[in-house]
């Protein structure tokens, strides 16, 4: 009995032993087919990879091609170098509030290559104008601050028409002072808001007669204490009755500058800060005649005569004109069209250069 026990007792144990190693025979290859099942994934990954990598050339081929087209745009008619935007063209002949804006210079110029062209500018105009000089008639400090007053909204050929008259009448600021202002208007109503002219040019000559013994005071100072004298007169009065210089911000000068890009500014006092940066201080009183008188002749603010511009190489403005040169040049204003000039009594540099007299107030 124990024998047989222990007989079945092995085969079960064989049985059992048999059964486990089939089961494990069974479970290995299980094992061995989720091994490759795991890996499978990966190699199917690859053709992922060739097909970003096949996707790579064909965007950079793409990117090539677009880098090839780019030199197209800038070849666009839009930038040609001598024409100004539309933009700053509407800002000059428009009148902007004021703002600080800092110049941006044509093709990037920079701050050096800025300097030498607005020198160069002036250099240029004072060749074309050699005789540039105050266009009011005066013979002392007292007549050339009145008539730098009664020039504002008016040409500068109608107050000199006009003062011949009033400086017959009154010479000095104490005869001025005391004079009846009915009369005084009457004779400067040629010359647009007259009782406004009239109330400053009494007015002043008060001042000088009360406060500076009838004697125009030669400092900034003083002169900007007077009725109806800003910077822009005392500047008029300084460099040209006192030879101290000065920059004159009228119309004109603005209007050029602005064009020229020497500063985009539209705040008198900023716009001379940055023109005279540019400048020596002597040059100052020259360089605002020489582009008042370029303003006042060729560079206009309605129709520029770009085609008879000596500076048109210079000019990023250059077109917002006529550049036709035979029509540019019917454009030209008093001697460089043929024209008396603004003053009946000019230098006779301006004489001897071709210049003519303008006629007295009431002839032809």
């Amino acid at each position: 009995m124990t024998n047989k026990a222990a007989t079945g007792t092995e085969k079960s144990q064989g049985v059992e032993k048999t059964q486990r190693g089939e089961k494990t025979e069974k479970a290995a290859p299980a094992r061995k087919s989720a091994a490759p099942t795991g890996k499978a994934p990966a190699k199917k990954a690859a053709p992922a990879k060739k097909a970003a990598a096949a996707k790579q050339p064909a965007a950079a081929k793409k990117s090539a091609s677009a880098k090839k087209t780019a030199p197209v745009k800038k070849q666009a008619p839009a930038k040609k170098p001598v024409v100004a935007p539309k933009k700053a063209a509407a800002a000059v002949e428009g009148v902007a509030p004021a703002k600080t804006v800092a110049a941006r210079p044509p093709r990037g110029e920079s701050r050096t290559a800025l300097v030498r062209r607005a020198r160069r500018i002036d250099r240029e105009l004072a060749e074309v104008y050699p005789y540039a000089h105050p266009e009011l008639d005066f013979e002392n400090p007292f007549q050339l601050v009145v008539a730098t007053v009664l020039s504002a909204q008016t040409t500068d050929l109608r107050v000199n028409q006009t003062t011949p008259a009033l400086f017959a009448k009154y010479p000095t600021p104490e005869d001025l002072a005391a004079a009846n202002p009915e009369e005084v208007e009457e004779i400067l109503r040629p010359t647009g808001f007259f009782r406004a002219k009239t109330k400053s040019v009494i007015g002043l000559s008060k001042v000088l007669a009360e406060d500076f013994g009838g004697e125009v005071p030669g400092c900034l100072e003083d002169l900007v204490k007077l009725p109806g004298v800003g910077r822009k007169t005392a500047f008029v009065v300084l460099g040209n009755a006192f030879g101290r210089p000065g920059i004159t911000v009228d119309t004109h000068f603005q209007r050029l500058v602005r064009r020229w890009r020497w500063t985009e500014a539209t705040d008198p006092d900023k716009i001379e800060a940055a023109v005279g940066a540019l400048f020596p201080k002597s040059d100052w009183t020259d360089l605002s005649h020489h582009v008042i008188w370029h303003g006042r002749r060729i560079c206009h603010a309605r129709k520029p005569a770009c085609g008879a511009c000596p500076v048109a190489p210079l000019c990023p403005a250059y077109g917002e004109g006529e550049t036709d040169p035979e029509k540019a040049e019917k454009l030209l204003k008093y001697e460089k069209g043929g024209f008396p000039g603004q003053r009946l009594n000019p230098p006779r540099s301006y004489l001897e250069a071709g210049g003519k007299p303008a006629p007295p107030l009431g002839a032809g």
